[in-house]
């Protein structure tokens, strides 16, 4: 049986290595790696999407009833982060940093600003708080006046109709455009391999550089990216069903 199993296995590392026009054998060998890679991957992408959400509500809440002092910093602060690439404000962030001696004399720097992965992270989730922030602003102004005017007929606060009435309704609106927005932070992700870290892209690349390989390590990164693609997916299919469960229900009675 030993014999099978050994004479199996050098027929597929034969094969891999002279037939296959990818090298299957060599990624099999090295796919802990890109496990690793992709753990890296999620790990940054949904802290920063958690993040960015959190930081996203109060200023899509400021923006959406246009407050006196804090809609114009906030609109300042979302068209900065929409209208530069991703890249380009990671680089600011990791290597720009690093040419103030103020900021190297803080005590931030050893801890966060010195480190690729918090570098990364604070990018990403300043990033994809812009871009929640103003679908979350558009999802709030377009609330029906009707459902806010029967709050206020029951006798809730401003405060509590935001809460349980206003954020509510938005959040079920905004879901498509936010699962749009979590696939546009996976593949952003890829940035993370140019400061170092090795993120699925960068280990692909690794594993390229280091074999005189082609096309070996993008290809098993391209399909890691779509496994993930497809598990977001299919997640936010599920959420939306449930959340926008009572919709389906009005259309098909309105047929």
């Amino acid at each position: 049986m030993a014999d099978t199993e050994r004479t199996f296995f050098e027929y597929l590392v034969y094969v891999s290595e002279n037939r296959s026009p990818l090298d299957f054998m060599l990624v099999a060998d090295h796919i802990d790696k890109f496990f690793y890679g992709a753990l890296l991957t999620i790990e940054i992408t949904v802290l920063a999407l958690f993040i960015g959400g959190v930081m996203a509500i109060p200023l899509a809440i400021a923006r959406a009833y246009r407050h006196r002092w804090l809609n114009a910093p906030i609109f300042g602060f979302t068209y900065f982060f929409r209208g530069t690439p991703l890249l380009v404000q990671t680089y600011l962030v990791y290597y720009g940093l690093a040419q103030f001696d103020f900021v190297r004399e803080s005590f931030l720097w050893d801890p966060i600003l010195s480190s690729p992965w918090w570098c990364a992270l604070i990018t990403f989730s300043l990033n994809t708080a812009g871009y929640t922030t103003e679908f979350l602003r558009g999802a709030i102004e377009n609330t029906a006046k009707g459902e806010i005017e029967a709050a206020r007929a029951c006798g809730m606060s401003p405060a509590r109709v935001i809460r349980r009435i206003v954020l509510p309704s938005a959040f079920r609106r905004a879901l498509p455009a936010y699962s749009n927005e979590v696939i546009f932070m996976l593949h952003s992700s890829v940035v993370l391999s140019t400061i170092t870290l090795q993120d699925i892209l960068g280990v692909g690349r690794w594993l390229n550089g280091r074999y005189y390989l082609a096309y070996e390590g993008f290809i098993t990164a391209m399909l890691f990216y779509m496994v993930l693609v497809f598990l977001i997916s299919k997640g936010f299919r599920i959420w939306e069903k449930r959340w926008l469960g009572h919709l389906r229900a009005r259309v098909a009675a309105e047929n």
